[in-house]
């Protein structure tokens, strides 16, 4: 399988930096070690183990005064907390993971460790990429992924079809995740590549067990396009000020144009660029009277309107006033 910069909403990006961890290692705030690729931090993993982003852990006996802000991976990434405590946010929720907790996130699943320190605590992590940005799409595993089809077509469906974040883990997890500790710490330039591959084969076998004793809740809708222009819709406030265009939204969703666009007017009764012009607007009405000092060239490109007269004219067509009257009559 073949690696690619992780690309999301058109832009691409490379594997995190965790400066933040780096940084705590260095002032000897906790203890890290890692075996990873890309800019991940840690030693080198090699071909061997493609697919396997990064593997690696954090130990940190005091108390912390860093964390890892909100961040996606171009993979499956699974943390599991050894001992202490830790702050873990997702988009909707705050969890506060206690010894042998686990979560699991998708690549289109933001989250963050810390709120916005760490805790105290031993953390390890792993990032495996199959091959997907969005829900629709379909998984590849890593070629030395060796469970049998049917399992791995079971933990596949379980892994779509639920989106569960939290799971209490359990000592043969926690005997897992330690051997990985081991052979991170031992390896030297890809010497227990094999073994590697082994402990990762056998969480994914602990996890797909753990799946069938918790009786996952299965969701067909979580896979299917609607999902993924869903999350998109959902999170283009955030990029208002980006050049978008239908092709480019399409792309950002992981679809053609034609599916893309009938999609998003089921969902929202308009066009793509009606939907982008009108949220472009109401941000723009909240800085008018939010920022009364902005001025109007600076509101409309910070809302993503290619000039201040385009703006203007947008605002009176669909709201009959100027945006300079309709800040006057906000403040009146």
């Amino acid at each position: 399988m073949i690696i690619q910069p992780f690309k999301e909403e058109d832009k691409i990006y490379y594997a995190d930096t965790c400066q933040s961890l780096v940084g705590a290692g260095d002032r000897g705030k906790i203890k890290y070690n890692a075996l990873s690729r890309f800019t991940y931090p840690g030693k080198r993993l090699t071909d061997e183990t493609t697919g396997l982003n990064s593997v690696g852990y954090w130990d940190g006996a005091s108390e912390q005064d860093w964390g890892l802000d909100w961040h996606r991976n171009e993979g499956i990434e699974i943390h599991f907390l050894e001992s202490g405590n830790m702050p873990y946010l997702l988009k909707d929720s705050e969890l506060h993971l206690q010894a042998n907790d686990m979560t699991i996130t998708r690549p289109w699943q933001s989250h963050k460790v810390g709120n916005p320190e760490v805790g105290i605590g031993k953390m390890y992590w792993l990032i495996l990429d199959v091959g997907v940005r969005k829900p629709h799409m379909d998984w590849i595993w890593p070629d030395w992924i060796i469970l049998s089809d049917t399992d791995l077509e079971r933990l596949t469906l379980f892994l779509r079809q639920n989106e569960q974040a939290y799971w209490k883990g359990n000592k043969r997890i926690r005997d897992c995740f330690q051997k990985l500790g081991e052979l991170i710490d031992s390896d030297v330039e890809g010497s227990n590549s094999s073994k590697l591959r082994f402990r990762v084969n056998e969480l994914f076998l602990l996890i797909l067990d753990l799946f069938d004793q918790g009786g996952v809740k299965l969701n067909p809708h979580l896979t299917d396009s609607h999902r993924s222009v869903e999350l998109f819709i959902s999170e283009l406030s955030e990029t208002l000020q980006d050049p978008w265009t239908t092709e480019e939204m399409a792309k950002a969703s992981g679809l053609g144009i034609t599916r893309f666009t009938y999609i998003f007017k089921q969902i929202t009764n308009q066009t793509p660029m009606q939907y982008l012009n009108r949220i472009r607007l109401e941000m723009a009405k909240q800085i008018l009277i939010s920022k009364p000092d902005k001025s109007i060239a600076d509101i409309s490109f910070s809302c993503g309107f290619s000039s201040s007269q385009y703006f203007a004219t947008s605002f009176k067509k669909h709201l009959q006033t100027t945006p300079n009257e309709y800040r006057l009559a906000a403040q009146a």
